[in-house]
């Protein structure tokens, strides 16, 4: 595993991982899947997947979105599809191993300094702090994540409310800023004609992680008053809360993270409008150069 002088690892390392656990999840998957895999199968520990970066964001996930990206620039992952991480045709019949993926990222480096581009992040050239910095793609993420941290709390919780309404639950109502007890809202979510559940939501700006405990605080202020939970964040949760979210026997919580929370203004474009973005197909041209 390629490390820096820190004993921090470099997103190299992911890129062919990254590869295989798309394979096994079958050629398709969102990023926090494909992160939970690449983790399961090398069995990672929590100090590699749960470190942070100076702004709070997970190390280990920011690394294989870098990888990702790299992945995109060589054709093997798809860039078409928002919210999931794709396989192209030659993506799928392609292994990298972590000398063919340093190879890949310097040649990488070494073409855009030759077009005279700003270089990503040359591996060869740059420390790996600068696997710290958003790819180009989750940049415009962090924008709307950080706007939505800036919120006071009682306009965040507001949003919130509008955000479950946008994705189909009815009578949803923000509690009293001083009388929530725990609970910032509640929300009925009709799942057929004969059934419905009551769900209560929290709306927590978090810089950095979630723990168990908070979760676990949230839970015992469902008890009696709804049968499910949503605890909407805009840091992350830690492998401690996610377990706990899921427990047997106790009243079930879905854990919305930021990069989730982004996802789902996007998908109902709440606050955000949609931009095209048009790149030239190089290989369209390629008939059009031959001499005659």
């Amino acid at each position: 595993m390629l490390k820096s002088k820190k004993g921090q690892t470099y997103y190299v390392t992911w890129m062919g991982p990254l590869l295989d656990a798309l394979r096994e999840l079958g050629g398709s998957a969102t990023p926090r899947d494909v992160s939970a895999q690449i983790a399961r199968k090398l069995n990672l520990s929590k100090e590699t997947t749960e470190a942070t970066v100076k702004s709070g964001a997970n190390r280990f996930h920011n690394q294989v979105q870098w990888a990702r990206q790299y992945l995109v620039w060589e054709g093997l992952l798809d860039d078409g599809s928002r919210g999931r991480w794709t396989l192209t045709p030659l993506g799928w019949k392609t292994s990298l191993d972590e000398a063919d993926a340093l190879r890949l990222a310097s040649e990488r480096g070494r073409a855009q300094r030759a077009a005279s581009q700003p270089p990503a992040t040359a591996f060869e050239a740059e420390p790996a702090e600068k696997d710290d910095a958003p790819p180009p793609d989750e940049a415009q993420q962090l924008g709307l994540l950080d706007i939505l941290k800036a919120l006071p709390p009682y306009g965040f919780e507001l949003i919130c409310g509008r955000l479950l309404r946008e994705h189909g639950f009815e009578e949803v109502e923000v509690t009293q800023r001083s009388r929530d007890g725990g609970i910032d809202g509640y929300g009925l979510l009709r799942l057929s004609p004969f059934v419905s559940l009551r769900v209560a939501f929290q709306a927590k700006r978090y810089k950095d992680v979630v723990s168990r405990s908070a979760v676990g605080e949230f839970r015992n202020a469902l008890l009696g008053r709804a049968e499910k939970g949503v605890f909407i964040t805009t840091g992350r949760f830690t492998t401690d809360a996610e377990a706990e979210a899921t427990r047997d026997g106790v009243v079930p919580i879905e854990l919305i993270d930021g990069e989730q929370l982004v996802e789902l203004f996007h998908d109902k474009l709440i606050g955000v409008k949609p931009k095209t973005v048009y790149e030239i197909d190089h290989a369209f041209f390629d008939e059009f150069r031959r001499e005659s």
